[in-house]
């Protein structure tokens, strides 16, 4: 949801709400929370069953994170959660999550407040992260930390391609290395999310130049490029062969060529930073956490598939995250049972793919709006209760349990300054009053603290086409259509 809201309106054309040195050592300050003599205890270091299919805190005591992605209302937005970082009332918002349940914060870093000079952390924003880090280590809830991202001002080299541009993957490396080697043995951290949403570009010119490259080794020779993609006359030659246009061509040799080229640049931007992550601190666990939009099941068009798919970036990651709001057909709306039927399936057919490579899943942005009605889209959505927003939250959990073993709400604190539906996703109103959703999730917290989910059966499902849904929305459409069927159908 961090994705630059007005950049996803207009490009993506509907509405939906995504939203982008200090010496290497450990400090007496750093440690202190964890140190001798320190009056805090110590959480247990949350790690992947031998079996690589659950979260544990030890041996036979699974971990299921449950809680929220954590920002402040009223700090701008994006909300500026380290610019305007007040300690004391973080350390509320931490006590009144401890009250609900709460056990794992997902929080952004940012470029502006921890990485604005390459190769260098911001001992200012390390600091600020430090007592984050106590804070939370003090009410027994563990840290997520996901990024370096846009909230607080990006720098000029990490605003083009982060991806495929080599010069921005070094220096995004280098600040992985830097920030878990400070960090190193913090059992407090939960894991590290490489990024919020990460989507490979389109046409940049450091596509162009590896697209060319990848076709080449694929090829070889013109002829061999002309007869696999069905042209008629000779390509030009490598090194000045265009991305395919941004449209869909259903099973398209030249757009699935191109589908699968920036599969392998998610694969290598994300196998090159866990790598570093893992050199300085082995026991550190990593994920990403993937948009919705990682799986092809509903899309404007081609052009918005992510790139990262599931069980490729599996090969790497400790276990997978996905974020999930219910846009099958657009906006949900609370229309009826038939508009809530479909994205409940919809749910289903992501988080199933997600789950198939067999390691741990969590859901690490969900949630839905509530209480109030909002103002984007020129105030055209209708309001919406409480209790709807607690139904469809609460159906959210219960159909993806078994599949995933872990959910984060988008916010604490609904947030009437957001562009978005952040305004009424909260579990808490703006002043701290508790609603309907926040009572729900204290109970579904409480409910799963500490168990094993088992697998979910599943009966008959269509399978996912991958190679025509990534190079045709109309057949995820298809696909979706079918799922929902058969979802209906085992009721």
């Amino acid at each position: 949801m961090a994705t630059d809201t007005a950049k996803i309106g207009v490009r993506r054309g509907i509405s939906i709400l995504f939203f982008s040195a200090l010496p290497v050592m450990f400090t007496p300050a750093l440690r202190a929370a964890e140190g001798p003599g320190s009056s805090v205890p110590s959480l247990p270091k949350i790690r992947v069953s031998a079996d690589g299919r659950t979260l544990e805190i030890a041996a036979g005591r699974p971990f299921v994170p449950f809680g929220v992605t954590y920002f402040r209302p009223g700090t701008g937005w994006a909300p500026q959660v380290w610019k305007q970082f007040d300690a004391e009332a973080t350390r509320k918002d931490f006590a009144r999550m401890k009250e609900l349940g709460v056990n794992c914060v997902r929080v952004f870093l940012s470029y502006g407040s921890f990485y604005q000079e390459p190769g260098r952390l911001a001992p200012e924003g390390l600091a600020k992260f430090d007592q984050f880090l106590e804070i939370a280590q003090q009410a027994g809830i563990y840290v997520h930390p996901t990024g370096p991202d846009h909230w607080e001002g990006t720098p000029a080299w990490a605003q083009d391609d982060r991806y495929a541009d080599e010069a921005a993957l070094r220096r995004t490396e280098d600040f992985w290395r830097l920030f878990a080697a400070r960090y190193r043995g913090r059992s407090g951290i939960f894991a590290y999310d490489l990024l919020n949403e990460p989507e490979v570009r389109w046409n940049t010119a450091a596509m162009r130049e590896k697209w060319n490259r990848w076709i080449e080794k694929k090829y070889a020779s013109g002829e061999n490029l002309r007869r696999a993609w069905g042209m008629t006359n000779t390509p030009p030659g490598f090194g000045a062969v265009p991305v395919p246009p941004e449209t869909d061509c259903a099973g398209c040799p030249r757009v699935l060529d191109f589908q699968h080229f920036r599969e392998e640049i998610a694969d290598e931007w994300t196998r090159r930073q866990v790598a570093v992550i893992k050199t300085a601190d082995p026991q550190a666990l990593v994920t990403v956490g993937m948009i919705q939009w990682s799986v092809p099941a509903v899309l404007p068009s081609c052009r918005h598939y992510s790139g990262f798919r599931p069980e490729r970036q599996a090969r790497w990651l400790d276990f997978l995250e996905i974020h999930f709001y219910p846009l099958a057909r657009g906006f949900y709306a609370y229309e009826g049972p038939e508009d809530e039927a479909r994205n409940l399936a919809y749910l289903e057919s992501v988080v199933r793919e997600v789950a198939r490579p067999g390691k741990p899943v969590v859901i690490a942005e969900c949630g839905w709006y509530g209480g109030g009605k909002l103002t984007l889209d020129q105030s055209r959505h209708p309001p919406a209760t409480e209790e709807q927003q607690a139904r469809w939250c609460s159906q959210l959990v219960e159909t993806s349990a078994g599949l995933a073993s872990g959910w984060l709400n988008w916010g604490l604190c609904d947030d009437p300054g957001a562009g978005d539906v952040t305004q009424l996703t909260g579990l808490l109103t703006t002043d701290g009053q508790l609603k309907a959703w926040g009572r729900g999730f204290e109970g579904l917290a409480r409910r799963f603290a500490g168990r094993v989910l088992p697998p979910r059966p599943i009966g008959p499902r269509p399978t996912l086409d991958w190679s025509l849904c990534t190079t045709s929305a109309a057949e995820g459409r298809k696909f979706s259509a079918a799922y929902l069927e058969a979802w209906k159908a085992a009721r």
